[in-house]
């Protein structure tokens, strides 16, 4: 026999619960429901009751879930995943479609991908909207809070309930000013550790590639400047001494204007997209998925892919 107060809970207490964990406060989990403080805190009270746990104890201005709420949670999200991929209808007609489609990556998937895909989106599914997050290092947190649909980028994410399919492979270019004696001839590992180098940074919460293949050399730069993002890179580089290590096919954007030169130490770039069984059976975001495969075939060509 199932306790009566066990038996009233549904999908949308647990939808509050798991919303209260994962913005740590019961304000912030009203706003993000769009409902009263009044209502989130009532919820928690029953769950409480529900489960005979605090679930929730506050230390200092912020709260803290217990190790039960912890378990709770964990089973919760995946109920409520589960729930909401076998509501999502299967049957997608992208002329007549409509609903949202947010996708979280970073400069490099932007500028390689995004525009191609945003407009063949638009001229296939004029109804459906397109969001776009940026990623760093936080695509597994948007995904797992159901803040994102889709991350693209070369961070992994490892654990169950999440799938992973492969876009295309870069590696690294150096790119500088023309002016540069380092763009004459071949640029060797010697040459290139002497080099003023330019790191981006990601917002300094994402650290490239490159950096574990110097390690691995005993290698250490030290970055004579570090920007958050590539956006403002080719202004930075132009007339200066500077050197910036970036993906190949970000690079070859810069040609006309700055010399590019191969990386001396080739390291793979694996760009791969991201989702979770909320929309694993979705056809909208099973449309997309397959629209950004497409779109990659078509815009990255060569060895790499």
């Amino acid at each position: 026999m199932i306790p009566e107060e066990l038996a009233q809970i549904d999908i949308r207490s647990l939808q509050l619960l798991v919303t209260v964990h994962d913005t740590g406060s019961f304000s912030a989990a009203a706003s993000a429901l769009g409902v009263s403080q009044s209502t989130v805190s009532y919820t928690i009270e029953r769950l409480r009751k529900a489960f005979g746990d605090a679930l929730f104890v506050r230390q200092g201005n912020q709260i803290t879930g217990t190790e039960k709420c912890g378990e709770l949670v964990s089973q919760a999200r995946e109920i409520v995943n589960r729930m909401l991929a076998i509501a999502v209808p299967s049957e997608f007609d992208p002329k007549t479609a409509e609903g949202s489609v947010t996708l979280s990556c970073n400069h490099h998937e932007r500028f390689l991908l995004v525009p191609v895909f945003l407009k063949t989106m638009r001229q296939a599914a004029p109804n459906v909207l397109l969001n776009i997050l940026e990623s760093a290092v936080n695509g597994k947190q948007q995904l797992k809070e159901n803040i994102a649909d889709i991350v693209l980028g070369p961070v992994r994410i490892l654990g169950e309930g999440y799938f992973r399919r492969r876009l295309f492979v870069d590696h690294y270019s150096c790119v500088m000013d023309r002016k540069n004696p380092l763009a004459d001839g071949e640029l060797t590992l010697a040459r290139y550790r002497q080099a003023a180098h330019v790191a981006i940074t990601h917002n300094s919460q994402w650290q490239a590639l490159y950096f574990e293949a110097l390690r691995a050399r005993d290698i250490a730069l030290k970055p004579q400047l570090t920007l958050p993002s590539h956006d403002s890179l080719e202004l930075m580089i132009v007339g200066t001494d500077l050197v910036a290590t970036i993906p190949n096919r970000l690079a070859s954007a810069y040609q006309d204007t700055l010399a590019v030169r191969s990386f001396p130490i080739h390291t793979p770039i694996e760009i791969d997209i991201y989702w979770t069984e909320r929309t694993h059976r979705s056809g909208l975001h099973r449309w997309a998925r397959q629209l950004l495969v497409d779109v990659a075939r078509e815009v990255v060509s060569g060895p790499d892919q």
